[in-house]
């Protein structure tokens, strides 16, 4: 008996060191994003429900309870205070019927609004109802609320509020409040005849969230619909509305409240490989005023990871009338700087070819958050190359000047300088790479594998002198990490 405290303190030990290396390791792994959002383990993909109520931004997304493979969609939920940091809560949304089928009656994508007037008649005491709007595949449009700010929700007790059509393959219903009509507008992905040519975006309208009028459809649509008002920046009493398809691609036009008029060609908001089922919040509070978008990174991959995908960083969305015409432009939300740590600078620097010095030797890591200009001068062309080693090659950023175009992994765009110059603001995360270019009137986001211990970062320039007018390198702050 004389061994028995010894032995116990031993296991006491050994349990307490297990879970301090588990707790330590999880979101730390190799491919574990530090500053994107992924839920802990599992298949997640779409953002779903994007909806700002009472100080917290939540955020839903498709999610497979049982692993890492798309599959049994249930609706994952966080919350933020600042759009960077997340708290995970319980699972929303389950399947419908009691399904354990990997597809029938799932939880599909869909949207959330705050239902401020009550119209559904659910509200309890002074907390507003949030109403979030879903397809349960092959089982109808459906509605679920929470009357907790989203802790708990019930699904609406005569669902499906839009029945379900073996013909038109409808699903993702955003809903917005619209102003001028004094109506609820639900735009949803669906077919309008059997032919596969009509599949696109229809628009139906409710004054009381649960009975729908069918209104109008546009061809050409895939998945995740989106549909936004912003203000021109440079004509601040001008407005246009913004018809988002599933890939991010874009019209501009007008809305009335039942039809959609285009006033451009469609237009690519993102160039690279990893963008996908781009969402905007609903409810943003008025002194704020932003239109804040994020997306599925789909198709990144993450070998030996717990988890199945990540989300893009969120950003803010704007419209500017150029020479040329209108344009979406995006760019990080500012709350970005609250994860930047050790910051290098340089400034009215020259780089020039063939000289064996590097001017960045001095930044090493995985993480960063950097903004820069560059004169063009004589360079042929010129970049960076991250996450390299001695014996690693890294991933080439390059903008070749002859041909105006900038290339990374497997994506290449052509850029226009202005005056001779080229800005940038790039997010590199341990497994993302997302590059906004001349102040986001370009942007290309894109998922990668670096080698483990490759740290290393280079800027180059080939055949002629660059100018540096302004760099600057943050290391980031993981946002899974407590700070002490």
């Amino acid at each position: 008996m004389k061994y028995l405290p010894t032995t116990l303190f031993s296991v006491l030990v050994v349990f307490m060191l297990t879970s301090f290396v588990s707790d330590t390791e999880i979101y730390n792994e190799l491919y574990r994003p530090q500053f994107h959002f992924t839920p802990e383990k599992n298949w997640h993909n779409d953002p779903n429900g994007l909806v700002y109520y009472d100080g917290e931004y939540h955020m839903f997304y498709q999610y497979n309870p049982r692993g890492n493979e798309w599959g049994y969609m249930h609706w994952g939920h966080a919350v933020s205070k600042d759009l960077i940091h997340w708290e995970h809560l319980p699972i929303a949304l389950y399947p419908d019927n009691n399904s354990e089928d990997k597809v029938i009656c799932t939880a599909f994508s869909g949207s959330a609004i705050v239902d401020d007037r009550n119209i559904l008649g659910k509200q309890e005491g002074n907390i507003k109802t949030l109403v979030a709007f879903y397809t349960s595949q092959n089982c109808g449009q459906r509605i679920a609320y929470s009357t907790d700010k989203g802790r708990n929700w019930k699904k609406y007790e005569n669902n499906p509020v839009i029945p379900y059509d073996d013909n038109d393959d409808a699903r993702d219903p955003k809903v917005i409040w619209h102003e001028e009509s004094q109506k609820w507008v639900m735009v949803l992905y669906r077919k309008s005849k059997t032919d596969e040519k009509s599949k696109g975006i229809s628009f139906y309208t409710s004054e009381n969230l649960t009975e729908w009028q069918w209104e109008s459809h546009i061809p050409g649509f895939f998945e995740c619909p989106d549909l936004v008002k912003l203000k021109v920046t440079n004509r601040p009493d001008e407005n246009k509305w913004i018809l988002f398809d599933g890939d991010g691609s874009y019209l501009i036009g007008n809305f009335d409240g039942a039809n959609f008029t285009s006033e451009s060609a469609k237009m690519k908001s993102d160039f690279g490989s990893n963008y996908y089922a781009t969402q905007t919040w609903s409810n943003i509070p008025n002194e704020d005023g932003r239109t804040i978008q994020i997306a599925w990174m789909r198709g990144g991959e993450f070998p030996g990871m717990p988890f199945n995908g990540q989300m893009s960083f969120p950003c803010e969305l704007s419209l500017t009338k150029f020479s040329f015409g209108y344009k979406l432009v995006r760019k990080p939300v500012k709350e970005i700087e609250k994860l930047h740590g050790k910051h290098q600078s340089w400034e009215n620097k020259i780089v020039i070819p063939g000289i064996n010095e590097n001017k960045t030797k001095s930044v090493k890591g995985d993480c960063f958050h950097i903004t820069a200009e560059f004169d063009l001068k004589t360079s042929d062309n010129f970049g960076f190359i991250i996450r390299q080693s001695k014996k690693i090659p890294g991933t080439e950023i390059n903008y070749n000047v002859k041909r105006g175009t900038l290339s990374v992994l497997n994506s290449t765009v052509p850029i226009v300088p202005v005056d001779n110059k080229i800005s940038f603001e790039i997010l590199i995360d341990r497994a993302s790479i997302e590059i906004f270019v001349n102040g986001g009137q370009t942007v290309i986001s894109n998922c990668f594998l670096p080698k483990e211990g490759a740290e290393d970062f280079v800027l180059t320039t080939v055949g002629g002198e660059l100018g540096i007018d302004k760099l600057d390198v943050y290391e980031m702050k993981s946002i899974w990490k407590k700070d002490k």
